[in-house]
């Protein structure tokens, strides 16, 4: 709770800098933050696999790079042949994350994973709502398919039956959730007032940042070190250093092949996507084994 209240904070914060920054430089702090917090908090997974030991089982180091970089390159090449479908598994697979993480302290049924991804899902129609005209640009230059404005507004509007249907079930249910649905609803009204008043990049930049990885990595390190403190995070730091380069390398190639900037947003979400999906598994079977 104590971080959810400076994330509020940080949040309004970062609405002040945008009222002083361009939208050039926006999307540059927005970059930068994606591209250290953003991916930092994914580029420890090999650890936690590690960590998790599946099937109690000791899987070696390099089988399970191997294993990490398959997904990665079926991801990858999953948006070179099919990229409509890819960009929309993504979407999918976000959603869901982005749920996951919002209520992973909830004691839950299998089937709660409904709601975590429909409200995940949620926020990121919100995004995209409040900025139609970009993002219809982003999934043109990935897909070459112009999606219409009324498919996201359709979109949104079944989304929001199935977050209130769902809410209402759950709140009749778990004692628990119905005591955190004004909670979870404030913040759902402090992320429409984010993307509605930032750019594509900054608000996604925002919430990516500050109410995604940034929790991500604390609870990370919590499951790997069994406590948050500067030691402890400076450890993770430096295991997920040379991962963290790795990626980084790999996006300043894209940005070195393709410096047209419309093509280089593309190449670069679908980068993040493919590293997105052995990620997602990865906390998903944390969770599970927590």
């Amino acid at each position: 709770m104590k971080y959810f209240n400076f994330a509020i904070v940080a949040s309004f914060f970062c609405l002040w800098l945008d009222s002083l920054l361009s939208n050039n430089a926006q999307i540059i702090v927005g970059f930068i933050l994606i591209l250290t917090f953003g991916i930092l908090h994914g580029a420890n997974d090999l650890l936690l696999i590690k960590k998790i030991d599946i099937n109690k089982e000791q899987i070696s180091f390099q089988k399970t790079l191997l294993y990490y970089i398959i997904v990665v390159g079926l991801g990858s090449l999953l948006f070179w042949i099919i990229p409509w479908f890819a960009l929309l598994l993504f979407i999918i697979v976000s959603g869901y994350h982005f749920g996951e993480q919002q209520w992973e302290n909830l004691e839950k049924s299998s089937l709660f994973k409904v709601f975590e991804f429909t409200y995940g899902l949620f926020i990121l129609m919100l995004l995209f709502i409040f900025h139609i005209e970009e993002v219809q640009e982003v999934i043109q230059n990935i897909t070459s398919v112009l999606v219409p404005e009324s498919y996201f507004i359709v979109g949104l509007a079944i989304n929001i039956v199935a977050l209130v249907a769902l809410g209402i079930y759950y709140s009749t249910k778990l004692i628990e959730f119905k005591n955190r649905v004004l909670l979870e609803t404030f913040y759902l009204i402090v992320f429409a007032v984010l993307f509605r008043v930032s750019s594509l990049i900054w608000g996604f930049a925002i919430y990516f940042i500050i109410w995604h990885s940034i929790p991500s990595i604390i609870n990370q390190i919590k499951y790997l070190n069994g406590e948050f403190n500067k030691k402890n995070f400076w450890k993770y730091i430096k295991s997920a250093f040379v991962y963290w380069l790795i990626s980084l390398i790999g996006i300043a190639i894209l940005y070195l092949l393709f410096k047209d900037v419309k093509i280089f947003n593309a190449l670069f979400f679908s980068f993040l996507a493919a590293i997105t999906f052995p990620h997602v598994l990865v906390i998903y079977i944390l969770f599970k084994k927590k």
